[in-house]
């Protein structure tokens, strides 16, 4: 999967890195500004506290 994707990407080696790079760094921050905000509502994590007589 990985060569038919590196095959796929037009340019000489030094430019397939960039464009890897960018690409990657453009999913990174699609899951962390769209995908996980969005989860985190459809799963609430449980609000939790310590109390100070349990420390």
């Amino acid at each position: 999967m990985y060569g038919w994707i590196w095959r796929h990407l037009p340019g000489p080696t030094w430019f397939k890195v960039i464009e890897v790079i960018i690409i990657l760094a453009a999913i990174i921050y699609g899951l962390f500004e769209h995908l996980f905000p969005y989860l985190n509502e459809l799963i609430r994590p449980i609000d939790t506290t310590i109390s100070p007589d349990m420390q």
